[in-house]
């Protein structure tokens, strides 16, 4: 089996993916660049062994990887423990394998790289790809999978932060749908909620409009995340939620390695 490590800066996220190309088990952990191989290895054979798997079970690790400074350590978890060399996302023999029309390929993040390979093949025609992370994403994927540009938001979770931090009267709060359709507030914390919440559907709302107005041409919308389900319970926003997009992905580069 392969190992798929998506590494992301807030999770580092794990998956076992069979011969078939299936994810038959995920595990994520809060990325911390300090965390050593030995570390990796304790917790995730643990993790293994608990779903009836073991470590000889993987013949391949693959990476994408958004954190530079971690990246060594979990290359080092595959030679040490899986007795294997760690294909880097981007590099040879996994290189992206689709063409990167903007001005600084080599700046794209490792994830909406994949992201976008996945999306190619799960969708025909043009796409928008959101994601939902530490920021949030919007990519063009065109029509023959290349990767044609996007944007960058701030990612809920840190806007909640910067707001709990500068703002000495609010509190923390949950990211969640408010209780009503309502964008009028009556307590601080309802107003926190809707500004965040409320607030959010209409910047996606507003960016896919752009996006598919500039585009000009029909537009299958994918988004990918934690949060992604969130949103689109209340805005039905999305075409399509794929949560594994990014290990999707990952998988696709090692199973394209030799094309």
């Amino acid at each position: 089996m392969l190992l798929a490590i998506d590494n992301g800066n807030t999770n580092v996220k794990f998956a076992l993916v069979n011969d078939a190309g299936e994810i038959v088990q995920r595990w994520r952990l809060a990325t911390d660049i300090k965390r050593t191989a030995d570390e990796y290895a304790v917790w995730l054979d643990q993790l293994l062994r608990m779903e009836g798997f073991q470590r000889s079970d993987v013949h391949a690790v693959v990476i994408a990887s958004v954190v530079p400074r971690a990246l060594h350590n979990l290359q080092e978890l595959a030679a040490k423990y899986f007795g294997v060399e760690a294909l880097v996302g981007g590099r040879a023999p996994v290189e992206w394998g689709i063409a990167l029309k903007v001005d600084e390929p080599r700046a794209l993040g490792a994830d909406r790289a994949v992201n976008a390979i996945a999306a190619q093949a799960l969708e025909p025609g043009d796409k928008i790809v959101i994601s939902f992370g530490t920021a949030t994403t919007f990519d063009h994927i065109g029509a023959d999978g290349a990767y044609l540009g996007g944007s960058i938001a701030t990612g809920v979770s840190l806007s909640l932060d910067a707001l709990y931090n500068a703002a000495a009267m609010l509190p923390r709060i949950a990211i969640e749908p408010p209780p009503s359709s309502s964008v009028i507030g009556r307590d601080t914390v309802g107003q926190m909620q809707i500004g965040v919440y409320w607030g959010y559907v209409s910047m996606i709302e507003g960016m896919i409009a752009r996006m598919k107005a500039e585009i000009g041409r029909p537009v299958k919308v994918i988004a990918t995340g934690g949060l992604a389900p969130l949103f689109q319970r209340h805005g039905d926003l999305f075409d399509r939620v794929e949560p594994d997009l990014t290990l999707r992905g990952i998988a696709l580069l090692y199973a394209n390695r030799d094309r």
